[in-house]
C-alpha cells in the first residue's frame, strides 16, 4: 500500500517513482503541446514571437539562443539553456528532470536528450510508474546530429559526442567520444 501523501508532480520533481496519468501533470504536458505547437508554426521571420514563446515554455533561456523548429518537449519548463547556445532541426528535450544545457553548445540535429526511466520489475511498469534523472550539457559542448543523451549523465564543457552516439554515462570535460555506449576515443585541449 502507498503510504506517500505527495503529488504525483512532487514526487516527479524529487527524482521518485511517480504515475504520469495525473490531471495536473497532463495539463502541464498539453500546455508544453500548446507552446511548442505554436513555437513550431512561428515563422523564422518573426523571431521576437518565437523568443516570447520560448521564454513562456522554457524554465530559462539565455541571450542569443537559437533553436530551429521542430521543437518537443514534456513540459518545457525544467529546462534552462544558456547563452548563443544552437539546436538544429529536431530537438527532443523529454525534461520529466530537470535538463541544463551550458552556454555556447551546438546541437545537432534529431538530438534526444532524454530524462524518463522506468522499472525493469514488469509489474510497476505495467502500473505505469516511472521516474527520472537530470541531464547536465556543460559549456560549448557539441552534441553530433542524431546523438541521444540518457538520463542521469553529465557532459563536461568542450566536449564534442560524435553523431549517432548514444551517451549512457558521464563524460568529463575535454574529450571527443563516439559509439553506442559512447566511449572517449581521444582529449582534447581546453582552450
Amino acid at each position: 500500500m502507498n503510504t506517500d501523501s505527495r503529488s504525483m508532480r512532487d514526487r516527479m520533481l524529487a527524482g521518485d517513482l511517480y504515475i504520469a496519468d495525473d490531471p495536473e501533470l497532463a495539463e502541464a504536458s498539453l500546455r508544453a503541446m500548446d507552446l511548442t505547437d505554436a513555437y513550431n508554426a512561428t515563422s523564422a521571420r518573426n523571431p521576437a514571437e518565437r523568443r516570447r514563446i520560448l521564454e513562456e515554455l522554457l524554465g530559462e533561456i539565455g541571450d542569443g539562443v537559437d533553436i530551429r523548429p521542430p521543437l518537443r518537449v514534456d513540459y518545457g519548463s525544467h529546462i534552462r539553456i544558456g547563452a548563443r547556445t544552437f539546436a538544429n532541426y529536431g530537438l527532443i528535450a523529454l525534461d520529466v528532470a530537470p535538463i541544463t544545457i551550458g552556454e555556447d553548445v551546438q546541437i545537432g540535429t534529431n538530438v534526444q536528450l532524454l530524462t524518463p526511466t522506468h522499472p525493469v520489475d514488469p509489474q510497476p511498469r505495467r502500473d505505469k510508474w516511472e521516474a527520472a534523472e537530470p541531464i547536465v550539457i556543460g559549456d560549448n559542448v557539441w552534441l553530433g546530429s542524431g546523438a541521444i543523451v540518457l538520463p542521469g549523465v553529465t557532459i563536461g564543457d568542450n566536449t564534442v559526442v560524435g553523431a549517432g552516439s548514444v551517451v549512457t554515462r558521464d563524460l568529463p570535460a575535454n574529450v571527443v567520444a563516439v559509439g553506442n555506449p559512447a566511449r572517449v576515443v581521444r582529449t582534447i585541449s581546453s582552450p
